[in-house]
Parts: structure tokens; C-alpha cells; sequence
């Protein structure tokens, strides 16, 4: 049996909220943004996935196999707040989370205020709430802002939204097996990206939960919700935030079944209903959700979003 995520959450968990036709379309320039933020990385053959008895064997994990892939570049922080503005001053886009009206949001995130006009959580997980107004411009609904917040990472975009993003950018989303690739920093078969201990010398390497999840968190990593993209230490590549914080869309459609055999650039599949995210976030804790794992993957269909859901983008190599 699949062990439910307790960090992602889908639109198809409710039925009957419809989104607003987009009119606005991005434009897709030709020009590369934000070129200092990438990290080329020679690629090669590595062993993604996992046999370990840590990993979710329904989320297809494993079975851990020779991958290669091709040299590319990937951003070394996932796209920020600061950045996402800029695309949307540029293009005017608006995102599906603003088209359907609504996201979901932690519940300790969001004020008593707002909290009195929610009508909705999602059965299962009630710590999930669908938040009217609550969007990459207001996290945690109508009352907040991204103000102090715009070397976060941003949150509430699809993955639509995401290729939108990337496509203005001159840049795409990550394979699943890239990210994986990159995300390891040059470590074979490794639980994290720094090692196989969750601590190094007592210090925490990612924002993740500490405490009683889902109703105390006590912070010993410095954070509630989103860190700063470049908190932490960068794993040995280069690379921020690979795991906690958010988790980050991949191009892939999902699939818990794997070519045993070695594979180069492995084919992505050409539909489905899901797309790959990895990396696991804030909300990931040991006792439901340990998915803060570089071999860990979940799924999520296209147009959903919440408030713990980025990415980041890597480009081709001439």
C-alpha cells in the first residue's frame, strides 16, 4: 500500500472548484535569464533510485539502476520570489492558482483571520486547507506577503506555471534522472545529499519538521515554512536546498516502473496523468513523510499547487 505523502496535495482532492481561463500568455524569449545562477555538470553514468528498506517501494524507488545522462546546466537555487516577479512583470502571466481562485496551505501558516473564512480541508489530511486568495503573491492567503520574502523560494506554482516560467527564461525543467543526478552531488548511493546522517556534527542540513507532526513544530532547524534559497550548505556540486524547503517539478510524467537494464537519458513517457516532483519540503517529517531523500519522489497532477510546491531549471549544453 502507498504511503500517502503528507507534504503534497492535489486539485483532484476536490471536485467542483473550477479555474479562469488564462488570456494572458507568456512570452517566450530567447534571451536566458539569470545565467549566473546555473551550474554545469559533466553528467555520466550514476545509480539513481534505491534498494534501501527506508524508501517507498510504491512510489517506485527503486529498483536502483544505472541511469546516464548527458552533460547539462541546472540552476543551484530553485526559482526565487524576486525572479518569479520579474517573469510576471514581463508577461503579465497569472497563475493557476490565481485562475482557480485558491490553494492549499499548511494550517498552522495561516492567520485566524483567514482561517474564519475557510470552509475546506482535505479528508485525510486535515492540516491541508484550501485557502481562498492564497497565491505566489499571498503564500499564506488575502493577509500576507512575499515582501520580506523575495529570496525565498516561490511557492503556489503548477507545473504548468513552472514551464511557463521556463520558457520565458530560455531554459526547461529537469528530467527526473537529472535532477537526481545533480541533486547527489557527485555521492554514490547516498541517503542525502551530504551523506547517509541526517545531522552532520549535530547541525542540520535541510529545512525539514522537527516535533509532533502535524501540530508542533519546535524549529530546530530555524524554520517554520520557506527557507532562503541559499540556506544550508550546497552539496557537492554547488546545489542549495536539494531536499526540504519545497518540492521541485520535474518534466517527467510518473511512473513506479523502471528499465532494469542501463539506460542513457531514459525516455521520458509521452502522457500520464501526474507529473514527477522531488526533494521532499518543509512539511516532511520521519514519522509520515520521509521523502526528504534524494531517491524519494512523489506525483502530482499539473495544474495543482500549495504552499510548499517550486522548482528549479536547468538548460541544454551545446
Amino acid at each position: 500500500m502507498r504511503k500517502t505523502s503528507c507534504c503534497s496535495i492535489n486539485r483532484d482532492h476536490l471536485a467542483g472548484k473550477e479555474k479562469k481561463t488564462l488570456l494572458t500568455l507568456p512570452i517566450n524569449h530567447t534571451k536566458m535569464k539569470h545565467i549566473e545562477n546555473l551550474v554545469t555538470l559533466p553528467g555520466g553514468e550514476f545509480i539513481m533510485g534505491t534498494d534501501d528498506a527506508v524508501g517507498f517501494n510504491a512510489d517506485g524507488e527503486g529498483p536502483a539502476r544505472k541511469v546516464i545522462v548527458e552533460p547539462f546546466a541546472i540552476d543551484r537555487y530553485a526559482a526565487t520570489n524576486q525572479q518569479f516577479n520579474e517573469f510576471v512583470a514581463e508577461t503579465n502571466y497569472v497563475t493557476e492558482a490565481e485562475r482557480y481562485g485558491w490553494s492549499f496551505v499548511f494550517h498552522m501558516l495561516v492567520s485566524d483571520t483567514v482561517k474564519k473564512s475557510v470552509t475546506q480541508s482535505v479528508m485525510g489530511t486535515p492540516w491541508w486547507l484550501v485557502v481562498e486568495g492564497a497565491s505566489w503573491k499571498h503564500p499564506e492567503g488575502p493577509d500576507s506577503s512575499i515582501a520580506d520574502r523575495m529570496d525565498h523560494p516561490v511557492v503556489h506554482v503548477s507545473w504548468n506555471d513552472a514551464l511557463a516560467y521556463c520558457r520565458w527564461s530560455g531554459k526547461r525543467l529537469p528530467t527526473e534522472a537529472e535532477w537526481e543526478y545533480a541533486a547527489r552531488g557527485g555521492l554514490e548511493g547516498k541517503i542525502y545529499p551530504w551523506g547517509d546522517e541526517l545531522l552532520l556534527a549535530g547541525e542540520h542540513q535541510c529545512n525539514i519538521w522537527q516535533g509532533n507532526f502535524p501540530v508542533e513544530n519546535t524549529l530546530e532547524d530555524g524554520y517554520l515554512a520557506t527557507a532562503p534559497v541559499h540556506s544550508f550548505q550546497p552539496n557537492g556540486y554547488g546545489l542549495y536546498n536539494v531536499v526540504g524547503n519545497v518540492w521541485e517539478w520535474c518534466s517527467d510524467w510518473f511512473s513506479a516502473q523502471h528499465l532494469h537494464e542501463p539506460t542513457g537519458n531514459p525516455a521520458e513517457l509521452s502522457e500520464g496523468t501526474a507529473k514527477v516532483m522531488k526533494g521532499g519540503s518543509y512539511l516532511c517529517h520521519h514519522s509520515y513523510c520521509n521523502r526528504y531523500r534524494v531517491a524519494a519522489r512523489t506525483q502530482n497532477t499539473p495544474d495543482s499547487s500549495a504552499g510548499n510546491i517550486g522548482f528549479r531549471c536547468a538548460v541544454d549544453l551545446p
